[in-house]
C-alpha cells in the first residue's frame, strides 16, 4: 500500500484543482499515458457542482444480485471496516460489484454513508449504485456512481483490500483519489507534492490564451504562437 504523507495544505491545494486541470497537469509529467489512471463516463458525480474530493482509497468488492454463502444481512460482516481505518485520512471507499451488470442493489445508503463518515471518510466512488440521495446529499458526503436504485437487494462484501476495477480505473488501497463533477481520477503519489505548481501555470496559460481569443489584437498567427508556448511549459 502506498500512503506517502502529503501535508494538510499540499491536499488542500490538490483539492481545490478542477478534475480537468488537474488530469492536464499530471499528463506534464509523463508518468502515465493520457488515456489512463481515470474513470470512464459511467461513473458520474451524484451531486453535481458539489466541491471536489479528495482521499486515500480503501478498497472494496460486492454482489447484490444473489444471496451470500452465509447470513443474509449486509452488516453480517463489518471486518472491512479495520481496513477502512487502515488507510490514511481523508479516505474514500471504492467499491467494485462484481455483478454483470452491475448496480442491482446498493451497497451504500442513508445507513453506511454515516457510518463512513464516522469512519473519516469522505466519499464513495462506485461502479454500482447508491440510494438515499436526498438524505445523504446534506452531509457533504461525495459519492461517485453509476446510477440510483431503490433497494439494497443483496448487497454484501466478498472481499476487501485488494486492486479494484470502477469504470475501467484500476485503484489500489491507498492511491490518491480526486473527483468531481467532471469524474474521477488517481494522483501518482510520486508527483502529487508537484502537481499544484504545474497547475498554476497551465491555468495562467489558459487564461491568456482566452484573452487572446477575447482581444481586439486578435489574429491566427498570435494565437498560434501563443499555443506553441503553451506547449512549451516545464515542470
Amino acid at each position: 500500500m502506498k500512503t506517502d504523507c502529503l501535508s494538510v495544505a499540499e491536499m488542500e491545494s490538490l483539492r481545490r484543482l478542477s478534475s480537468s486541470v488537474l488530469a492536464s497537469s499530471i499528463e506534464r509529467f509523463g508518468v502515465r499515458l493520457p488515456n489512463a489512471g481515470y474513470a470512464d463516463s459511467t461513473i458520474q458525480s451524484v451531486f453535481g457542482d458539489r466541491p471536489a474530493g479528495l482521499g486515500h482509497a480503501a478498497t472494496v468488492r460486492i454482489r447484490t444480485s444473489e444471496p451470500p454463502m452465509e447470513g443474509h444481512n449486509y452488516y453480517k460482516d463489518t471486518s472491512w471496516w479495520n481496513h477502512v481505518l487502515s488507510v490514511p485520512e481523508p479516505r474514500i471507499v471504492v467499491v467494485q460489484d462484481l455483478d454483470d451488470p452491475a448496480g442491482r442493489g446498493a451497497f451504500v445508503g442513508d445507513v453506511h454513508a454515516h457510518i463512513l463518515l464516522a469512519l473519516g471518510c469522505v466519499g464513495l466512488v462506485t461502479n454500482g449504485t447508491v440510494r438515499d440521495t436526498n438524505l445523504i446529499e446534506a452531509t457533504g458526503f461525495q459519492m461517485f456512481a453509476s446510477g440510483l436504485t431503490v433497494s439494497h437487494a443483496y448487497a454484501h462484501v466478498v472481499d476487501f483490500g485488494g486492486k479494484v476495477s470502477v469504470g475501467g480505473l484500476e485503484v489500489r488501497p491507498g492511491d490518491l483519489i480526486h473527483g468531481d463533477r467532471h469524474g474521477v481520477q488517481t494522483i501518482p503519489l510520486e508527483i502529487a507534492a508537484r502537481v499544484p505548481q504545474v497547475a498554476q501555470a497551465i491555468m495562467k496559460r489558459r487564461q491568456e490564451l482566452i484573452d487572446l481569443c477575447r482581444s481586439t489584437d486578435f489574429s491566427i498567427e498570435r494565437l498560434r504562437a501563443a499555443i506553441q508556448e503553451t506547449e512549451d511549459i516545464s515542470i
